[in-house]
């Protein structure tokens, strides 16, 4: 019943919390891959910045609170 109401909500023209954050992760992926892949020296660090590039938001953070000093 509760997601029948929130279908329902969303058609109405209300706000139903659909999740831009998906998006803006989406674009965030893509250019950590173009970042990571385009100064990588050589193959293995292509793919290993493949791999950060599906992390990126860790690093962000962790950066983040380093630089707060938390």
């Amino acid at each position: 019943m509760k997601s029948r109401m929130k279908s329902e909500s969303c058609k109405s023209g209300r706000k139903c919390g659909c999740g831009c954050g998906g998006a803006i992760y989406g674009l965030g992926f893509i250019g950590a891959v173009i970042y990571f892949v385009s100064t990588a020296p050589s193959f293995w660090m292509g793919v290993l910045g493949f791999l950060k590039a599906l992390v990126w938001p860790a690093f962000l953070v962790y950066e983040l609170l380093k630089f707060l000093g938390v």
